[in-house]
């Protein structure tokens, strides 16, 4: 007798924002062959040779400014969504995290425990790409194999122009406007290298990343982080009835030497203040909970750039976390899957 289950994975956190849990952490996070894609010698030099070295206590110290009484905010939010999610499904829901504390594996063994056989896996992401969605279909498909070979697997693809995720977001969207009267919005992604959208172009020809491919049409598309990004944001635009002009996409958190994807965040808040621009709102929509990239980066780092730099109200719009509606939208598209498959 077959019986369903559905498993939510988000990132991961730290343990705790010590230094020697950010380092165990980190190590995990950044030794992923999808996260640092270079060859594994070249990784472990960089990875363990250079950053474990120099970057576990910077990073503690910004994990120490979000960190609340009850624990990692990602994990907290993830918690509090998964909760909901249950009591809205009729099927067993379980929580994991791609990198820390609770692993694939156990949320597994969860599901498996109580005699789920076909396991529904979303990914909780809404933009493809290699460092997020594949790296999780990935390891749980290894996970699979190698331990519960009697389980099959299904998941949710990349979700961002899935209209009831797109009504949740700009409903939380357009409550933040009304209040905090904005002169601009930005839209601000979590950043990848450029290798990276080349190497999901299953067309191996179509992403040049020149201000045009991501607005014409291809089966690319369906793995090309950068048309999604600005597609969520077009998604939203036109259901706010957002004017021209009023807001505009920049992509976060890059890392290293090599190119990543432009325009860059922080440039673009800096320069917005700069330009003489008083109010400005940012929302994070690669994210579905908050986390260390939209509280402490955007919502400390950025925050002081842009009021140092002549801006006077900087306001964060919060991820969906544990949203009402956002937990039945993900209840339904795990009920429907059940009825389906």
């Amino acid at each position: 007798m077959t019986k369903k289950g559905a498993l939510l994975i988000n990132l991961g956190s730290p343990d705790s924002p010590q230094p020697k849990d950010v380092k165990k952490y980190l190590g995990e996070f950044l030794m992923d062959e999808r996260v640092i894609d270079i060859n594994y010698l070249g990784r472990l030099l960089l990875v363990k040779g250079i950053i474990l070295n120099t970057r576990p206590k910077k990073s503690a110290k910004a994990y120490q400014k979000v960190w609340t009484d009850e624990g990692s905010p990602l994990i907290v939010f993830s918690e509090k969504l998964h909760q909901k999610v249950k009591e809205n499904s009729k099927i067993p829901v379980e929580l994991a995290m791609r990198y820390g504390n609770p692993s694939i594996k156990s949320g597994i063994e969860k599901l498996a425990s109580q005699g789920v056989t076909e396991i529904f896996l979303l990914p909780l992401y809404p933009q493809f790409a290699m460092a997020t969605t594949e790296t999780i279909v990935v390891l749980a498909e290894k996970i699979i194999k190698k331990d519960f070979p009697n389980i099959t697997l299904n998941h949710l693809p990349a979700f961002y122009h899935k209209a009831d995720y797109i009504e949740v977001l700009s409903q939380s969207v357009k409550t933040a406007l009304k209040k905090l009267k904005p002169e601009h919005l930005l839209f601000s992604y979590h950043g990848v290298p450029e290798r990276h959208i080349k190497k999901s172009d299953i067309t191996k020809s179509h992403c040049k990343i020149d201000g045009s491919c991501c607005q014409t049409k291809s089966v690319a598309h369906e793995f090309c982080y950068r048309h999604q990004c600005y597609e969520t944001t077009k998604l939203v635009a036109k259901k706010l009835n957002l004017e021209e002009g009023f807001y505009s996409v920049s992509f976060q958190s890059r890392l290293g030497r090599d190119p990543w994807l432009q325009p860059y965040t922080d440039k673009t808040i800096e320069n917005f203040a700069l330009s003489g621009l008083k109010k400005l709102a940012v929302v994070t929509p690669a994210f579905v909970s908050d986390c260390l990239e939209t509280l402490e980066e955007i919502g400390m780092e950025a925050k002081h750039s842009f009021l140092e730099n002549g801006g006077e109200q900087f306001n964060t719009i919060p991820c969906l976390n544990d949203n009402d509606d956002w937990a039945k939208t993900l209840a339904i598209w795990i009920d429907t899957w059940a009825k389906t498959i």
